[in-house]
């Protein structure tokens, strides 16, 4: 993998940029659609390519481990190939999940044991064994082991868990640099930033991620409820210290307005299951504000969903059928809203891309971010 800059914009620190994969190229910043247990909920993965215009997206270890399990997926020859998608996936390493099953799971030093939320057998993922498991799916970006502090969390906590962490890395690059790819391609390791959100510790944390100097970073334990000002902040003070020629990578980030704050902050990569969980429960983003479909004022409006839509289902459905559907309880409700979402999604970051290229992202970053908040 390999990462080039395109562009910056004068205003900010917003950065265009191109991504060299094994399965292609990827044009940052670029939004990244949640596939957990390989698939998009909702969402063939033709209208991922063609409609949406998804160029990577994201899987969970944690999910791909327990099913399909490692045995199918290295029968299969990969991710990629399973689910018939050729496009670059990115996968956590399991830590994220980790930290949602604090009731279920204990962390050492080795690693940290869990039991399943499927059927309660107990596991243990280490930082060696988390690496060969990403080797097993074939990711073309990988991740290392982590702890994603909760918020908030004494400075105790979080100073004892970045330490783990840091460990846990150095583990994973070691396993990393010893292992291959089992496909025919090279994948490629993120460290993760962590620290909660103090300040010295997310600065320490940031320089020891940068003194790995792997091929891109990422920035984890934000948007777990902290205050949007807060991730701001924790994400500009860290994004100062990493490299100036790597990508950035904003873990569970988050509403268009926070997609937009922080590529001004210098991020290049976000990933949220935001566009597609709000999706399914009636909630669909525009760029003129946010709907709630299940309301009655759209009953008798025959309008296209979105009329400046980028999507198929924005023009071909009314605001009216897609209530109706919602109200009735149909499935097919959610994958329009989906499909909606995740296509606005990859608008918002290609036309951020436009602007940067043009010079002009940060006013029109200002007025957008006014837009996009209002409910409509």
């Amino acid at each position: 993998m390999n990462f080039k800059i395109e562009a910056r914009d004068a205003q900010s620190k917003a950065r265009a940029g191109i991504i060299n994969t094994a399965h292609g190229i990827i044009q940052t910043p670029i939004f990244m659609p949640v596939g957990t247990v390989a698939s998009v909920k909702g969402v063939h993965q033709h209208e991922l390519k063609d409609d949406i215009k998804a160029r990577i997206i994201l899987g969970n270890t944690y999910h791909l481990y327990l099913r399909p399990g490692l045995p199918i997926l290295k029968q299969a020859r990969g991710l990629h190939r399973f689910m018939g998608w050729d496009k670059p996936i990115l996968t956590d390493s399991g830590g994220y999940q980790v930290y949602s099953l604090a009731t279920q799971r204990k962390l050492t030093e080795e690693g940290v044991k869990f039991a399943s939320h499927i059927n309660g057998a107990k596991h243990l993922f280490t930082p060696e064994n988390t690496i060969d498991t990403q080797r097993i799916i074939g990711a073309d970006i990988m991740m290392a082991l982590d702890e994603c502090t909760p918020y908030p969390c004494s400075y105790e906590y979080a100073q004892k868990s970045m330490g783990l962490t840091h460990r846990w890395l150095d583990r994973c690059c070691v396993r990393a640099d010893e292992t291959e790819g089992l496909y025919g391609y090279e994948q490629t390791l993120f460290p993760i930033v962590q620290g909660s959100t103090y300040k010295d510790l997310r600065m320490q944390s940031a320089e020891y991620i940068a003194s790995k100097n792997r091929e891109g970073n990422a920035i984890g334990g934000l948007s777990v409820g902290e205050p949007h000002e807060v991730m701001y902040e924790m994400t500009e003070l860290v994004c100062n210290i990493l490299p100036q020629d790597k990508p950035r990578y904003l873990m569970g980030v988050g509403t268009p307005v926070n997609i937009l704050e922080s590529i001004a902050l210098g991020v290049d990569m976000m990933d949220c299951v935001m566009p597609t969980r709000n999706a399914r429960n009636g909630m669909l983003f525009t760029s003129k504000g946010i709907m709630n479909m299940k309301n009655e004022k759209w009953k008798d409006d025959f309008s296209p969903i979105d009329p400046d839509g980028t999507s198929y289902v924005d023009k071909a459905y009314s605001k009216a059928y897609l209530r109706h559907l919602f109200v009735a309880g149909e499935r097919l409700a959610g994958q329009i809203a989906s499909i909606h979402n995740l296509a606005f999604y990859l608008w918002l970051v290609t036309e951020a891309r436009n602007k940067i290229v043009e010079n002009t992202f940060n006013a029109w970053k200002n007025k957008m971010v006014k837009e996009l908040a209002v409910r409509l």
